[in-house]
């Protein structure tokens, strides 16, 4: 079957990641399923104009343009694949355009407040939950990691001699991130904690559960969630808005922009440009307050 074929050539060859891998399989069935109950189609027999009424179906039913993006995206890829493979001799997606989607700026909370959460002694002890729990937050505001990759994270991975972290990103492109002083002596007392729990006999994954097992998504979000809680009332409240606050306060601080771009392992400076918006906005808020002609 061709989308199998696909979705190989997807794990072997482009060494994409599962749960990458899984949203193209969601979108291909969709696409499938709507060829062939609407048109009797077969994938392969797909012309523009069926990929257009699946487009405004989708808007229709009031999908959003993101999303809509994100499927004509898979359906680009899934028919250049099978062009180079010379199953079809045309693709379907070569007049199709997606939709325009309006520009968000990345949600981040401010420096200020994120330094009064994580040294509240109120809300953290001495446990390892909270020391876990702790660790979790500082991680991903000190080094701006994906939550995929910090789930990814092993024990070994955290250098202490260089004060560092190797981090396996996206499509497996390994980069290494400066961590400070602070960072790496929560680490070290977390790993002492969670040895003396033997819990390293179940798992080498950096961060568990209260059991030791394997922390998962869900568990990592919710931790955010719950703390993030305590300092700010804004919607998202999600580890990538901690991603987020990172990449601000390093540009806030004068950092230089392809550095951001390594340290966030971004593949091109357009993705990490996003980031300088906020900063305008910042100096526009304290040009209006300090300025005599604001």
């Amino acid at each position: 079957m061709v989308v199998e074929q696909f979705l190989t050539y997807l794990q072997h060859e482009k060494r994409y990641s599962s749960h990458t891998i899984q949203s193209y399989k969601i979108d291909l069935t969709q696409f499938g399923d709507f060829i062939l109950k609407t048109f009797e189609l077969s994938l392969t027999e797909v012309k523009y104009v069926h990929v257009r009424d699946f487009m405004v179906t989708l808007m229709d039913h009031e999908v959003s343009a993101n999303s809509v993006g994100r499927k004509l995206s898979t359906l680009r890829s899934f028919y250049k694949f099978l062009l180079r493979e010379n199953i079809i001799t045309a693709s379907p997606m070569a007049l199709v355009k997606a939709p325009k989607v309006p520009k968000k700026l990345p949600v981040f909370i401010e420096d200020t407040k994120l330094d009064l959460l994580l040294d509240s002694e109120e809300l953290f002890d001495d446990s390892f939950p909270s020391v876990r729990d702790k660790l979790i937050i500082e991680t991903l505001f000190g080094t701006g990691m994906r939550l995929a990759e910090l789930l990814a994270l092993k024990d070994a991975d955290v250098n202490f001699y260089d004060s560092t972290i190797r981090v396996m990103g996206k499509r497996s492109k390994e980069r290494i991130i400066p961590i400070g002083k602070g960072l790496a002596e929560q680490l070290k007392n977390y790993i002492s904690l969670k040895t003396l729990q033997n819990f390293h006999n179940k798992t080498t994954g950096l961060i568990v559960t209260d059991k030791g097992a394997d922390a998962y998504p869900g568990f990592i979000r919710g931790i955010v969630q719950r703390y993030l809680a305590f300092i700010s009332t804004q919607d998202k409240k999600s580890p990538h808005v901690l991603r987020h606050s990172y990449a601000t306060s390093l540009l806030n601080r004068g950092a230089d922009l392809n550095a951001i771009k390594e340290l966030l392992g971004h593949a091109s400076l357009a993705a990490t440009q996003v980031y300088t918006h906020n900063s305008v906005e910042r100096l526009k808020t304290i040009y209006k307050q300090a300025h005599p002609k604001a």
